[in-house]
């Protein structure tokens, strides 16, 4: 059990759960007056926060270190990505426990598996340090510009189309097993 503790250490767990719990805090605290459903850009805006507040422990402090522990890393990495989005569903869903309106936790799971795939790929291909780019730039790009018509813009605006469309669920799926497998096979860019 030591060395999962010295694993959530090292990979900043505790400072990335204190994150994920401040901004399921402040969803909370915002959407008290019962005004009506939050956006569906907000809830995602959420989502995407607590995926970039996991994403920090993607990479450890040293990255020759990782490479060269006499432990295997693939199963260690492909549960870091799955319990991070995991947990980032999981507290945006506890807010809406809570009495919050947000959005339909099919979406919020299909959401999260994406974005935290994302985030993986990001690890992967900028380093554990940028992570978190991937996932904050396309949700920048769904919310800023205009959904294309079509195949097209259900595949790049995923975050915000229903669940229930299959090339936006696909997209999101894919994105989790693309960037989990890659991560869990190569770890973070040095």
């Amino acid at each position: 059990m030591r060395w999962l503790i010295l694993y959530a250490r090292s990979r900043q767990v505790p400072t990335s759960t204190a994150a994920v719990a401040l901004v399921a805090l402040a969803a909370w605290t915002f959407n008290q007056d019962g005004a009506g459903p939050m956006s569906l850009g907000t809830a995602v805006l959420i989502l995407t926060a607590n995926v970039a507040a996991a994403s920090v422990g993607l990479g450890g402090q040293d990255a020759a270190l990782d490479r060269t522990a006499a432990i295997r890393w693939m199963p260690r990495r492909a549960a870091h990505v799955l319990l991070a989005g995991a947990v980032a569903g999981a507290a945006l869903l506890a807010v809406q426990a809570a009495g919050a309106k947000l959005a339909p936790a099919a979406l919020v799971v299909r959401d999260s598996a994406g974005l935290v795939g994302l985030a993986a790929l990001g690890a992967v291909l900028c380093g554990a340090q940028f992570a978190w780019t991937l996932p904050v730039g396309w949700l920048a790009f769904t919310l800023l510009v205009p959904v294309p018509p079509g195949i097209a813009g259900e595949v790049s605006n995923w975050m915000i189309i229903s669940p229930a469309t299959t090339a936006s669920a696909a997209t999101a799926w894919v994105l989790l097993a693309t960037g989990t497998v890659l991560y869990a096979a190569a770890g973070p860019r040095r």
